[in-house]
C-alpha cells in the first residue's frame, strides 16, 4: 500500500557533490517508487542552503577536494537537522566524498584536515596510490553482490563498533588493507561505489526504500540485473587480473 504523502528524495549539494554522475541514485529512488504507484519527488538542496529536517532520504554524493570541503561546511552547518530528520526516520545514503563528510574528518594530502559531520565513527586520510576501477563487495545485509566504480585516493578507517557495508572482492574500497566497503548502520549507509551505485545495484536501491515505506511489492529488475552481471563480471576480472600481477611480483 502506497503512503499519502510523497516520498522526498534529498539530493544535497549536487553541483559540489555531483562529479561522478551520483544524481542517479535519486533518480533511481523516485522511478522505483513510480513504478510501485508511489509518489515520490526529488529535492534538490543547492550549495549555500540550510539542509533540511524534513527530507526522507539525504544523498550525499561524490566530489573532488576543493568542492567536498565547501559541501563540508554546509554539511556541518546543517548537522542538526540532518541528526533529527534521521533520528525521526529518515534515511542517510552518502558516496565517496559525501562518506568522507557525514565520518569525522578527511585529512588532505597537505596536512590540512577537513572536519566533517560526526555523524558516523570514520576516519579518513588521503594517501597513494588512487584507487581507480571496478569494484565487487559481498555486502553484510542479507542482499545481492554489489558491483561499482572507485575513484578516490582516501583511507578510511572505521571506528570500534561501525560495521562496514561489505567485505571486497575486487577493487579497493575503504582503502585501508582492512578489505571493506563502507559503513552500515540503521538506516545508514556509505560507500565508495560510484556507477551510479543504485542503477547498478537495484537490490540495495529497494533496500533504501524498505527502510521508508516498509515492505514493497516486487519488480521486474531483469534490465537492471543484466547490468549488474555484466559489471559483476568485469570487476572480478579486474580482480583475477590484479592477483595475477601481485603473484609475479612477489616472485620476482
Amino acid at each position: 500500500m502506497a503512503r499519502e504523502s510523497a516520498v522526498r528524495v534529498g539530493l544535497v549539494y549536487p553541483e559540489l557533490l555531483g562529479t561522478y554522475g551520483d544524481r542517479g541514485n535519486a533518480l533511481v529512488l523516485a522511478q522505483r517508487c513510480h513504478w510501485r504507484d508511489q509518489r515520490a519527488d526529488v529535492v534538490e538542496i543547492a550549495a549555500g542552503e540550510p539542509i533540511p529536517d524534513s527530507l526522507d532520504v539525504y544523498l550525499f554524493g561524490g566530489g573532488e577536494d576543493a568542492p567536498q570541503a565547501m559541501a563540508a561546511a554546509g554539511m556541518r552547518a546543517s548537522r542538526a537537522n540532518v541528526e533529527r530528520a534521521h533520528a525521526n526516520g529518515a534515511v542517510v545514503f552518502a558516496v565517496c566524498a559525501g562518506f568522507q563528510n557525514i565520518g569525522t574528518s578527511y585529512t588532505l594530502p597537505d596536512g590540512t584536515v577537513i572536519e566533517g559531520m560526526g555523524l558516523v565513527d570514520a576516519a579518513t586520510v588521503a594517501g597513494s596510490p588512487r584507487l581507480i576501477g571496478e569494484v565487487v563487495v559481498e555486502p553484510d545485509p542479507p542482499l545481492p553482490r554489489l558491483t561499482g566504480f572507485e575513484n578516490h585516493g582516501g583511507r578510511t578507517t572505521l571506528g570500534p563498533g561501525l560495521r562496514p557495508l561489505g567485505r571486497v572482492i575486487a577493487g579497493g574500497g575503504n582503502g585501508n588493507g582492512d578489505g571493506v566497503d563502507g559503513a552500515f548502520g540503521e538506516r545508514l549507509l556509505a560507500t565508495y561505489l560510484h556507477g551510479p551505485v543504485l542503477p547498478r545495484n537495484p537490490a540495495l536501491a529497494d533496500l533504501v526504500l524498505t527502510w521508508i515505506l516498509g515492505a514493497l511489492a516486487p519488480l521486474d529488475s531483469v534490465w537492471e540485473e543484466r547490468l549488474r552481471a555484466e559489471r559483476l563480471d568485469a570487476g572480478a576480472k579486474t580482480g583475477m587480473a590484479k592477483w595475477w600481477r601481485d603473484l609475479r611480483l612477489a616472485r620476482g
